[in-house]
């Protein structure tokens, strides 16, 4: 029998000097929270005893949740919604709030989501006490308008890129869930009506967060975002959605999805609270990505009113949106891989650093070497490609190039890096003693995710 034997980076972040803002004040929550006290506190490395799953630990099958009750609330002026500065140049350089919201955001993952990883991903279900960790962290608050007790004044695309990266440093099918519900928050800020803000945006500024998620993918081969095979037929009272959607993360205690359906041949996105009657979720386990606790939705004529769909009801505005929150979550989905490329890296060097064959160590070889220098180069080539995509879409400038650009560099590159990774160790590479082949299974995850990490 093997032991988890991953590393734990035990550094902590000082205390830096900074402006005092929204997000900086919910960020500095989490400097708090990431003392050790927490991880002992939460016992990580203990089984998990409450798993969101039914009859076993990767299978259930049951009615959507139904334990919270949104209010609908009727639109009294235009929406809210984030600026959008313009910088005039793309700057590599994150700054100070962001350096900092960043490296706390690494050092919780470091510290609670990385111990918790090995356990979550045999078990196909994250941790309860880990999930509710959401609205601590301030990650979903910071991309919620202040009109409704939220921190974002400006558009934080940038910012949501470097916390998805520093998120997936620790686990990404752990970071998953965590980051889905800012998703939902980022798509209602960025693309909802006045009354769809003023109903949900509220519950994700507040200490109970609801479990939600973006869900575009659809377990069918050749998948295409721009060719859904999820309906939504219009009828007297709004809109009927049927079809089967995959790839929704913490899918058994979800509360609130928006989910993409075709709409008059054309693609839009539809606000789905989970206790809407005909919706059914099921587990969807995976090779990757495991501790998600990946579900599907099965949409039998699931009813919504006319209000549900995103982009004021004009067909136009509607495909924008859905065509914008494509693009936003494949540069989220990039991030997330250097996130794990970079553990990845961070991993194997040392490794080549100490193992030792033929009486010195393997990175003395070639091989090896330019094994290792390759991870760092193509690496180094994905992060930009989607920190410039951030910056442009921050801007309110056209990204749709640095968006196809990520999502090729994270089908083709993230998967070598996690090839490479394995390899670099061997033999060890094959077991679960070291991380790298989840590392590995989980950068496959991201070269076909779709939805849930808008940024």
């Amino acid at each position: 029998m093997t032991t988890n034997t991953e590393p734990r980076d035990t550094s902590s972040v000082g205390a830096q000097p900074h402006k005092r803002s929204a997000i900086g004040t919910a960020m500095r929550v989490l400097t708090t929270i990431t003392g050790s006290p927490l991880a002992e506190k939460y016992k990580l490395r203990e089984p998990i005893n409450r798993v969101a799953y039914e009859a076993t630990k990767t299978g259930f099958k049951t009615l959507g949740a139904a334990n919270r009750a949104f209010t609908q609330v009727s639109s009294t002026g235009k929406p809210q919604r984030p600026a959008t500065p313009s910088k005039g140049f793309f700057n590599l350089n994150p700054d100070e709030e962001q350096a900092m919201i960043a490296e706390t955001v690494k050092e919780f993952s470091t510290e609670i989501l990385r111990p918790a990883a090995y356990d979550a991903d045999a078990a196909a279900t994250a941790p309860e006490d880990i999930l509710k960790r959401s609205a601590e962290l301030g990650i979903t608050m910071i991309n919620v308008p202040e009109a409704f007790d939220g921190a974002a004044t400006d558009r934080g695309v940038v910012t949501n890129a470097l916390v998805a990266e520093a998120m997936a440093y620790g686990d990404m099918g752990l970071a998953l869930p965590l980051l889905a519900p800012s998703g939902v928050a980022t798509t209602l800020t960025n693309f909802g009506s006045d009354a769809q803000q003023r109903t949900y945006l509220p519950d994700f500024a507040g200490e109970n967060v609801p479990t939600s998620a973006v869900v575009i993918a659809e377990p069918r081969p050749l998948f295409d975002a721009f060719d859904l095979q999820t309906k939504a037929k219009r009828v007297p009272s709004g809109y009927r959605l049927s079809g089967v959607k995959s790839f929704v993360p913490a899918a058994a205690s979800a509360e609130l999805f928006i989910i993409g359906a075709q709409l008059d041949g054309r693609p839009a996105l539809f606000i789905v609270e989970s206790n809407s009657e005909g919706l059914v979720v099921e587990a969807d386990p995976g090779m990757g990505l495991r501790a998600a606790g990946m579900g599907r939705l099965l949409l039998n004529d699931v009813a919504v009113p006319a209000s549900a769909v995103l982009g004021e009801g004009d067909a136009d505005e509607s495909f924008a949106a859905y065509r914008d929150v494509v693009r936003l979550s494949r540069l989220g989905w990039s991030a997330l891989a250097a996130g794990t490329g970079k553990a990845m890296l961070d991993y194997v060097v040392p490794y080549v650093n100490e193992r030792e064959a033929f009486g010195e160590p393997i990175s003395n070889r070639q091989a090896v070497a330019f094994m290792v220098a390759n991870i760092a180069t193509e690496l180094d080539g994905l992060r930009l490609v989607t920190l410039r995509g951030a910056s442009r879409a921050e801007q309110g400038l056209s990204f749709a190039r640095e968006a196809a650009l990520a999502r090729k560099l994270t089908i083709d590159k993230g998967l070598q890096i996690g090839l490479d990774g394995v390899q670099l160790l061997g033999g060890h590479g094959f077991t679960k003693e070291h991380p790298v082949e989840r590392w590995y299974r989980d950068l496959r995850g991201a070269g076909i995710g779709e939805g849930i990490v808008v940024l």
